[in-house]
């Protein structure tokens, strides 16, 4: 399949539960709002069986999205402002067997390769006001987080960052994989691991440090194990598919004239999602079908290419020709015209003297760094 079209999710969910049956991974890159985490669901849901009291009595995929990081909620003691807790909704399947599976240990073990803080999970929770009854006034299990301790070797509590808190939540996640892995009886359903954009909120040494693990994590699991990996972060995507054992790579994007999906092969296009993109500005810009948000995208673009060379600011990839009389404006352009409210969704079409304005610093661009010539047929 170079480049396919599905009508809706749930067909594209079939056809990468097709490819896991000779794939042991599949890579997908896609913007936001292109609907990662839809697709995420409408695969568990091909593999989930609910009865007519709307209980799921069957399934087959264990994920990693949004929702799973909506699993986690801050206590934030507002009366006292002693304690703050992060607790787990312990309805969810996601929490089989915590107690009894030591599973501080195993996410401690992941944990400690991000992380400088310790956490300790209290199973017996009671509200103050009832603690003598053991059943009315349970409360869900906690997570409490410290760094140090008091005098008399008691922790003390701290409410960590938000990226802190994701990195626990993906080392809990970690946790249960390597269960997965490892045959635990509690997780003997999963077939599946679909993991949807695990890393927001790090920065980038934590973004490739995260691939890694995963990767070798994947690399040596059996062969019954399969999963779907799913990014918009492009640091994230590309150490994914440098690392993995020859995984399927896509390229996600919304089709705007029939309003479904398109997936192309990521060997058959530009490998990196920031060539791809450049590819599709040069077709643009040739065609004259440009419209406001393709500022952003060369923006995104020249972030990319500014963290490749170290410059220390993305203008830097701006170099005016000697003959151009807009000279220093470029930058201001760029700016005022992606930071603007111009949906991808609802593309509003550039003006004319835009349109001159994109293709100039377009064709600078491309000419002034190594970009290879094959992947435009010529420059804009």
């Amino acid at each position: 399949m170079a480049t396919e079209s599905f009508h809706a999710l749930p067909e594209l969910a079939q056809q990468l539960r097709a490819e896991l049956e000779q794939r042991k991974c599949v890579l997908l890159y896609a913007y936001n709002g292109t609907g990662k985490t839809r697709l995420s669901m409408a695969f568990r849901d091909l593999g989930r069986v609910v009865n007519d009291d709307g209980e799921t009595t069957q399934r087959d995929t264990l994920y990693f999205n949004a929702y799973t990081e909506d699993l986690f909620s801050w206590d934030n003691d507002l009366e006292n402002e002693r304690q703050q807790l992060l607790e787990l909704n312990d309805d969810s399947k996601f929490f089989n067997g915590l107690q009894e599976l030591e599973m501080e240990v195993k996410i401690g073990k992941y944990l400690e390769r991000y992380a400088d803080f310790s956490f300790y999970i209290d199973y017996d929770r009671k509200a103050p006001d009832t603690a003598a009854n053991d059943e009315e006034r349970a409360l869900p299990p906690a997570v409490m987080f410290f760094r140090d301790r008091d005098q008399n070797g008691d922790p003390i509590p701290i409410k960590v960052s938000r990226g802190e808190e994701n990195i626990f939540i993906w080392s809990f996640f970690l946790a249960i994989v390597q269960l997965v892995i490892d045959g635990a009886e509690a997780y003997k359903w999963v077939k599946y691991v679909y993991i949807d954009d695990p890393i927001s909120s790090l920065d980038d040494n934590n973004a490739v440090m995260v691939a890694h693990h995963l990767a070798q994590m994947l690399t040596a699991s059996p062969q019954k194990v399969r999963a779907v990996i799913s990014t918009h972060h492009v640091l994230f995507f590309n150490v994914l598919c440098n690392e993995l054992k020859k995984p399927r790579k896509y390229f996600l994007t919304r089709d705007a004239r029939s309003g479904g999906y398109l997936v192309s092969e990521t060997d058959s296009t530009p490998f990196l999602y920031h060539l791809s993109s450049l590819v599709d500005l040069h077709e643009a810009a040739s065609s004259g079908a440009l419209y406001t948000h393709h500022f952003n995208m060369m923006r995104r673009v020249m972030e990319q290419t500014a963290c490749f060379f170290g410059y220390a600011k993305w203008e830097e990839c701006i170099k005016p020709e000697a003959d151009d009389p807009n000279q220093t404006g470029y930058k201001r352009v760029i700016d005022l015209m992606s930071h603007g409210d111009y949906s991808l969704y609802e593309p509003r079409e550039m003006m004319p003297e835009n349109k001159e304005r994109f293709g100039r610093a377009l064709r600078q661009f491309i000419n002034n760094h190594p970009f290879s010539p094959t992947l435009f047929g010529g420059t804009p």
